[in-house]
Order: C-alpha cells, then structure tokens, then sequence
C-alpha cells in the first residue's frame, strides 16, 4: 500500500466522522470540511465508514456506507459516508441521538481497487489473501463488496470469502467460477475507537 496515515490522522477522520453524524443528528447542521485540515486528508481517496452498536458487551453492525473509488478528497468522503452509514443505510433505521454514546465509529481508507487477473476462475483464491484483501466481484449490473476486516472477523477462508462477495451483490455463491465475472481487490487502512467516544487505534487485521 502506497497511501500511508499516520495514527493522528486516522485519529482525526474518527473524530470528523462523530462529529458529522453528531451535529446532523442533534443539530440538523451539516458540518463543513474544517479549514485546517492537512492538504494530504484532502487527496481523493475511497473510504467506508462502519457504526457498530455495543450494548452489554455485545457488539452488532449499526451501518456502513462508502464511496469504494478515489472520486472525492478524503476528508469530505468520509463526512459523506458518515452521514450515509448513520441515516441511508437500508438495512437499518436512521440512528438516533441517544444511540450515539453506544456506537463505535471505525473509518477504512481504501487503496485503487485492482482487476484480479486469472487464466482460469479457479485460480481466484491464490491471487487474494483473507487479512489484506477486501473484494469487489461485479457481473452484469450486480456489484457486491466486502472489507478486508469482514472475512476475518467471520473465519473465512479465500473461498468462501469469494462467495459471500458474490452473494453481497445478489449472486449465488459460485458466481465468481463464471468467466464473465470480474473481481477487483484492494486493502484498506482502518482506525476505530476502542469503545464509544474512546481512544481512536490503527486496527490490525
């Protein structure tokens, strides 16, 4: 990975994440991208924003939005996301004021994707790594994505990460051994806070 953040700047894309979604929520303010921010977080990059909700000492995904392609200068992508994770999402209800001291906020800088290039649709799981690959499989209008943090998280292995992407984007599961689909792959830098409103790490994967 060329792109590189220090952890005081992922510390800051968290913070501008919360502090985002908190206004708009609270206040029904958009928040402006701050005049101090440095040229780097400016660089158009792709970005996913994950709210996750902790209640009890269990831990549920609450949202998670993105702009998976270098189109927009990083700072104001992950205002966007933030906002979309928080309020867009369809699969969940618009998060409420209250629910925002139980959510972690965790912000994941994408490199490029890169076409995933095979003689034959078998050799797919040699050419990625579960643990620093999120994927994007695309056939016909269907495009589906995942994370680099999600198939660890669930214990995959490459193939059935391969097969979750697909069904991410309304396949069936042994889509990606078709020849006509197309598989990108990226990695991501991710920081989150450690609890709600708590310290902001480098997330290792």
């Amino acid at each position: 990975m060329t792109f590189q953040l220090t952890l005081e700047e992922g510390r800051f894309l968290v913070n501008l994440a919360r502090q985002t979604v908190t206004e708009y929520l609270k206040n029904g303010e958009i928040v402006q991208v701050p005049e101090d921010v440095s040229p780097k977080l400016m660089e158009k990059a792709g970005v996913f924003v994950t709210l996750s909700s902790h209640h009890n000492g269990e831990r549920g995904l609450r949202g998670c939005i993105g702009l998976p392609y270098p189109t927009t200068p990083l700072a104001k992508a992950v205002m966007e996301a933030a906002l979309s994770a928080a309020t867009r999402d369809p699969r969940f209800p618009s998060v409420t004021p209250q629910e925002l001291d139980h959510i972690v906020f965790e912000v994941s800088v994408l490199t490029p994707p890169e076409r995933v290039t095979v003689e034959k649709p078998t050799d797919y799981p040699s050419k990625i790594k579960v643990g620093r690959d999120g994927l994007i499989i695309e056939r016909g209008y269907s495009k589906g994505l995942l994370l680099p943090q999600v198939p660890v998280e669930w214990n995959w292995n490459e193939e059935e990460f391969l097969s979750q992407t697909a069904m991410k984007a309304g396949l069936p599961p042994d889509s990606w051994l078709l020849k006509d689909t197309k598989i990108y792959r990226f990695q991501a830098i991710i920081f989150e806070e450690a609890s709600p409103k708590g310290n902001i790490e480098l997330k290792k994967i």
